[in-house]
């Protein structure tokens, strides 16, 4: 079995932007785990690129771009052909940790790559809860199984043809929500890369949708992904997420409605 001492032939690349007060225990988590840590920042104007430098990271500036293209490029910055993403805001436990080791225990892991369970963690919270609600993406993998898509708002790796991810247990600890507020001003600004997007690919939201997105997203927040077992967080983040759903389409409607009185004054 691998030592834990050993680095393992994998490179580690997070994205950040302002992330001095949550990338420490990102960084501490890592050490002594992987050969390489390639953090590209996109201008914090805290000490985020000094904190990852003293952790030895090596740390490239680069524009913003989106989050699929800025973890593309993340990607072309790493020398291991096994890649390992993670956020500033997200821990690596010693449990996961052990369990990528045992995968490299005799050489190449059985799967070219890996879906981690990711469990966001509310700011009263010193673990993520037994039974919160996790995402599944990729991301471990080798640089041959895939890389990220070039969209602007979803960064998920898109596995080349016949790659079939096997899935680690040991969940990462996402500590996404600093506070409320904070929650609500990012939900905003993703409302607009959303409709961006829809924009750039020709995609329309039925009106309808006005009237039905806030519940339905409200349940599936606080009935489907289990945050009512989680308290006062549990349901406001709910409700953030809800009215983020429904200022989406709001503001999707609202620019289709503007188009329209625009062609109609060119005629």
């Amino acid at each position: 079995m691998t030592k834990p001492d050993h680095k393992l032939p994998i490179s580690v690349f997070i994205i950040t932007k302002d992330e001095e007060d949550r990338i420490v225990p990102t960084l501490e988590a890592i050490a002594g785990l992987v050969s390489e840590v390639i953090v590209v920042d996109s201008g914090s104007t805290d000490d985020t690129v000094a904190l990852a430098e003293n952790y030895g990271a090596r740390v490239i500036y680069n524009d913003w771009a989106g989050y699929g293209p800025q973890k593309r490029f993340a990607e072309e910055q790493c020398s291991q052909d096994w890649l390992f993403n993670l956020d500033g805001d997200e821990v690596v436990p010693e449990a996961l940790a052990d369990e990528i080791r045992q995968l490299f225990a005799d050489g190449e892991p059985p799967h070219k790559a890996y879906s981690v369970p990711i469990t966001e963690m509310f700011p009263t919270e010193t673990k993520p809860h037994r039974f919160a609600f996790s995402l599944y993406p990729v991301r471990l993998y080798h640089k041959q199984a895939g890389r990220y898509s070039q969209s602007t708002v979803h960064d998920r790796v898109e596995l080349a043809d016949g790659v079939h991810p096997g899935q680690l247990k040991t969940r990462i600890h996402h500590r996404t929500v600093r506070s409320l507020s904070e929650e609500m001003v990012k939900l905003i600004e993703y409302s607009d890369l959303q409709n961006d997007d829809l924009e750039k690919k020709g995609r329309k939201i039925s009106s309808a949708r006005i009237l039905t997105e806030f519940p339905l997203a409200f349940l599936k927040a606080y009935i489907g992904r289990r945050h009512f077992i989680r308290g006062f967080y549990g349901i406001s983040t709910a409700l953030n997420f809800a009215f983020y759903r429904h200022l989406r389409v709001a503001k999707h409607l609202e620019r289709r409605i503007i188009k329209r009185q625009k062609q109609n004054r060119q005629r």
